[in-house]
This record gives C-alpha cells, sequence and structure tokens, in this order.
C-alpha cells in the first residue's frame, strides 16, 4: 500500500493502518467556580500531560483561565476518547486537590474539582496552527 504524505505533517503508523488524529478538549470547573492560578494551572499541565504519556498521547498544548482548561491532544486511533478523559479529569482533580486543598476546598466542596460536561471537538476542519493560537491566547490567571 502506498501512503501520500506531506513532510510537514506528522502520520503515526500502526500494524495496520496510519492516523493523524487531534482533539481540542475543554474541562470546565464545577459550578464555573474560577479557582485556577498559574501555579495550579501548572500542576494541572504536568499532570494531564503525564496522564496522555501513560495513553500514548502527546499533549501538544495546554493553557486555561481561572475556570476552564484547554487542551490540544494528539492520540493514537486505538486510543478511545471517552476513557482518556475520564482519566484525565479523575487524576487531575485527586491530585490538584491533595496538593492544592486550601486553596480549592474554599471554593469547591464535595469532593469535586471539574462540571461532568466537558467539549471534545475533533480538529480536523481548522488548522492546527489556529487551535494552537487560540489555546495559547486564553487569559492565563496571574
Amino acid at each position: 500500500m502506498h501512503w501520500c504524505h506531506d513532510r510537514n505533517l506528522r502520520y503515526s503508523p500502526g500494524r495496520q493502518a496510519v492516523w493523524e488524529c487531534h482533539a481540542h478538549l475543554v474541562f470546565v470547573t464545577k459550578y464555573r467556580r474560577g479557582v485556577f492560578t498559574d501555579e495550579i494551572l501548572r500542576d494541572c499541565e504536568t499532570i494531564m500531560r503525564d496522564v496522555c504519556d501513560k495513553f500514548g498521547c502527546e499533549l501538544r498544548e495546554f493553557n486555561g483561565e481561572d475556570d476552564h482548561v484547554h487542551l490540544l491532544i494528539s492520540f493514537p486511533a486505538t486510543v478511545q476518547l471517552s476513557r482518556l478523559i475520564n482519566s484525565l479529569k479523575g487524576v487531575s482533580s485527586r491530585h490538584l486537590r491533595r496538593d492544592h486543598a486550601d486553596h480549592l476546598d474554599y471554593y469547591l466542596w464535595g469532593g469535586h474539582l471539574w462540571s461532568r460536561s466537558y467539549y471534545c471537538g475533533t480538529a480536523g476542519g481548522a488548522p492546527l496552527s489556529t487551535i494552537t493560537e487560540y489555546v495559547q491566547s486564553q487569559r492565563r490567571p496571574i
């Protein structure tokens, strides 16, 4: 089988398929509370990057504001996005609530960090550079 590709695009080969999958994810805090500081967002990025690595994914961009985060992820076609999302939210919630309990407990209660809902859009219509710029342009708290 012959695969035509542009050298500027990154395709990931598998045993029987070649893929280029990207998702733009947005997670919102419970009650849309403005709980994030720059320090918490840095920790959140580290945690989410580790989760992505364990799933064989790449966290290409991460940013957020005081009440939500944006992620741009490259993932293999074999990854079930709902499982990845559940792990990203669950692991980050546990670690951030443990490491920043005093701050987060002031704003949130009931052991929750994230709203149950989320946004997931596959990045195929807009160029990745456009999505990258959008994620980078978030008004991160100081």
